[in-house]
Parts: C-alpha cells; sequence; structure tokens
C-alpha cells in the first residue's frame, strides 16, 4: 500500500485528506508542522508528500529544502498546498524541487487526482530509470572488457620488456617504449572517466532532483577555461598552429567543468578527424536566444545516415579508421546540453568536414556582474 504524509498545521485539513485518502486505500501519515514532517519523512519513507506553504514552524519551502539535503528523502515526490497561489511562489517552489500545486481550498476529488497523477508519473520515472540502469549494465559488460584490454595490452607489452631487457635496450628504445606507455595510460583515464561522466548522466534521467541542482550551474566568465581547454587538446594532438579561437566572454548556464568537458571532447573529435595542418576552429558567440558553443574542422565529415545513428558505444568506420574509444563524447556533450536546456545541433558531409554546435538558452547577469560583450580573444593560437 503506498504510504502517503500530509504536512499541515490544520488540524481540520489533515483530517479531510486522511479520510479520503484512507477510503483510496492509501496509509496516511500526518504532521502538524515542517519539522515534524521532515523527522517522519526520514523516519517512514513515504510514496509522496502533501505539504502546506504557509506553516509557523518551517513553512513548505524550508521543508521541501531540507528534505532535498537528505539523498534519502530528495527524491520524493512533493506537492505543495497554499491559499495563496502566485506565479513567483510557484515558480520558487518548482525552483527547489516541488513536483506540483495544489490551490487551496480544493475538493476531494482534486485531492484524489493530484495525488493518482503524481504516484502514476512517479512510477513511471522509477521504470525509465530501472531501464536506463539496466541498457548501462548491458553495455557496460559488453563493451568495457575490449575497451579496456586495448591500451592495457599496450601497458603491459611495454611493461614486460622494459622489466626483462632493460638492460640490453638502447636509451632512444626505453624512451619510444615510455611514450607508449603513457599515451596508453591517458587513454585509459579518458575511457574511465567518460564511463563515469556517462554513467552519472544516465542514471540523472531518473532523479528529477539532482537535474534541477545540475541546471544550476552557471559560467560567468568562459574565455579563460575554453581557451585553455583548447590549447591544452590541440597541444595533445601537436596542432596548436591549426587552433584558431573567437570568444565572446558572454555568461554560459552551466558549470565551468561540464563547459571545458564538452568543449574538450568536441576538440579531440575535430583534431582526431582531421588532417594537420588544416584549421580547426572554435566560436562562442551570442545570439538573441542563445550563447552558442561552435567547433568547426576540415576533415573526413560523417554521412547524413551516421550521424542520424550517433548514440553511445558507437564509432564510425572504426575498422577503417582503427581509433581508440567507445564513442561516448557526443553522446556526453549532448546529454549535457539537454540537461542544461540546450542542444547539439551537428552538421557534416563526407570528405568536407563537421560543424558541431551546442546551443545553450540566454541568461542574464546576476546582478552587479554585468557581462563583458567585449572581451573577445581571437586569431592563430
Amino acid at each position: 500500500m503506498k504510504k502517503i504524509l500530509v504536512i499541515d498545521d490544520e488540524e481540520t485539513l489533515r483530517e479531510m485528506a486522511n479520510t479520503v485518502l484512507s477510503q483510496q486505500g492509501f496509509v496516511v501519515i500526518e504532521a502538524e508542522n515542517g519539522r515534524r514532517g521532515v523527522q517522519l519523512a526520514e523516519e517512514q519513507h513515504p510514496d509522496l508528500i502533501l505539504c502546506d506553504v504557509n506553516m509557523q514552524e518551517l513553512n513548505g519551502y524550508l521543508t521541501l529544502a531540507k528534505l532535498h539535503e537528505n539523498p534519502a528523502t530528495a527524491a520524493i515526490p512533493f506537492i505543495l498546498m497554499t491559499g495563496y497561489a502566485d506565479a513567483a511562489g510557484m515558480r520558487y517552489g518548482m525552483e527547489l524541487g516541488a513536483d506540483d500545486y495544489l490551490p487551496k481550498p480544493f475538493t476531494a476529488e482534486q485531492l484524489c487526482r493530484a495525488v493518482e497523477a503524481r504516484l502514476r508519473k512517479a512510477q513511471r520515472m522509477r521504470e525509465e530509470a530501472e531501464r536506463r540502469l539496466a541498457d548501462l549494465r548491458q553495455s557496460i559488460s559488453m563493451a568495457l572488457p575490449h575497451e579496456l584490454r586495448t591500451p592495457l595490452n599496450g601497458i603491459l607489452a611495454y611493461g614486460d620488456i622494459l622489466s626483462a631487457d632493460a638492460a640490453s635496450l638502447r636509451p632512444e628504445e626505453v624512451a619510444e617504449m615510455g611514450q607508449v606507455i603513457s599515451e596508453s595510460g591517458r587513454r585509459l583515464m579518458r575511457l574511465v572517466e567518460n564511463f563515469l561522466i556517462y554513467a552519472q548522466l544516465e542514471l540523472l534521467e531518473g532523479d528529477p532532483s539532482r537535474r534541477t541542482a545540475l541546471a544550476h550551474g552557471r559560467t560567468l566568465s568562459p574565455v579563460r577555461p575554453l581557451e585553455t581547454a583548447a590549447r591544452e587538446a590541440a597541444r595533445s594532438a601537436h596542432r596548436l598552429d591549426d587552433l584558431q579561437l573567437q570568444l565572446q566572454d558572454h555568461p554560459v548556464p552551466i558549470a565551468e567543468d561540464y563547459l571545458t568537458k564538452i568543449a574538450d571532447e568536441l576538440l579531440q573529435n575535430a583534431f582526431k578527424f582531421s588532417k594537420p595542418g588544416t584549421p580547426v576552429r572554435v566560436a562562442l558567440v551570442s545570439e538573441p536566444q542563445h550563447v552558442v558553443l561552435r567547433v568547426t574542422d576540415q576533415g573526413c565529415g560523417m554521412s547524413g545516415e551516421q550521424i542520424a545513428r550517433i548514440g553511445a558505444y558507437m564509432q564510425f568506420d572504426r575498422k577503417l579508421r582503427e581509433q581508440q574509444g567507445l564513442g561516448l563524447g557526443l553522446t556526453i556533450c549532448q546529454r549535457l546540453a539537454e540537461l542544461h536546456g540546450g542542444s547539439l545541433v551537428l552538421r557534416s558531409q563526407p570528405n568536407a568536414g563537421t560543424t558541431v554546435e551546442v546551443r545553450f538558452p540566454q541568461t542574464s547577469p546576476s546582478p552587479g556582474v554585468p557581462p563583458s560583450p567585449d572581451a573577445q580573444s581571437g586569431g592563430h593560437m
């Protein structure tokens, strides 16, 4: 039986909700204020919480915030009840993680409809999270062993040679083997990092509270971190002279580490699939509705069919190009963009290059922190 916690300082409302919901087969728990409600939620783990907004001791907003501090209660569906519903208050509640509003006074039928709708949605989200977790387990079990062995083979093989025959090897041979071990180690580290990030993003799909917290990230001045990420990617590809930057220092609604992760993945692909001596351009531009991060190369490109099939654990022309990795980069970029209200747009033609745009919604600057539209970086690096 589903368990519902009703938090309200009006005894008559609690009694009415208890009577109505009990008749529908629910187990009802009552709390006379927010502090008691938080305690009962942590002890009883209800399937749904109904909470009044205006209470003397720990109002509905503070109760919701308190519950979201605890991982054990953060994902419980939460409906705010209020007789003073207004747009600002509703928006504030939703930003805190409330799932719905129930205006007072409400009828027994309205109460039942709201509860049933929210429980159905919670059930669908649990089922979707379980499906994604099952898919993730299957993908990892199928792909991870092979992908880990590829760089590990190089590390182990050259490590064995160095430990067994170090005395007979010339210094240049030792240096060459050390370089292979170092490069294989970096590929392995990148592979593990991408697996972890992808797993986290998949699990976020079934956790609305964590999705909401993630979407609150913001980078006020993105030029410096983007420059740093771009130079590092170009340096690792030995193509600093090919890098071209045109960056506007405009706020972007995503945390800095996620923004630089996107830039790094797009640049790694651009350098990997284009020839030395051809330009790789990185731009951050402000448009009326979006802030756009754009990476363009003049490489091998992709067909329309390949673009349509973009997904995790899939690489294009793997046997032909002998590239290592799972092709997770574009998928990670797309998921991060979508979780922050944006999108990823890819345009490409075989043998004509590729342009990837990550489009974020415009965000107004914080009070006292005006944007710097004139701060730009450009030219060859």
